[in-house]
């Protein structure tokens, strides 16, 4: 599993990201606070806190590369 901090603040920054998880075969979480949402589910992700920083959780074959993918929402 590989884990990063992203920012999504904006409604296209969402829907940019929710196509790059979707075409993702691996399961892809979205953890803010006590909330666990599946990262893939566009509907999840507007259920969340989006001023907030929240963390992905990668599973699966080739983490690293989504990872690589999803550099531009990452927080430094």
């Amino acid at each position: 599993m590989k884990e990063i901090k992203i920012m999504l603040p904006s409604i296209e920054d969402v829907k940019k990201f929710n196509m790059i998880v979707t075409r993702y075969t691996g399961d892809v979480d979205l953890v803010s606070g006590r909330y666990v949402i599946d990262a893939k589910s566009i509907m999840g992700i507007f259920s969340l806190d989006l001023g907030k920083e929240i963390n992905v959780q990668i599973h699966g074959d080739a983490p690293e590369k989504l990872a690589e993918e999803l550099k531009e929402f990452c927080v430094k």
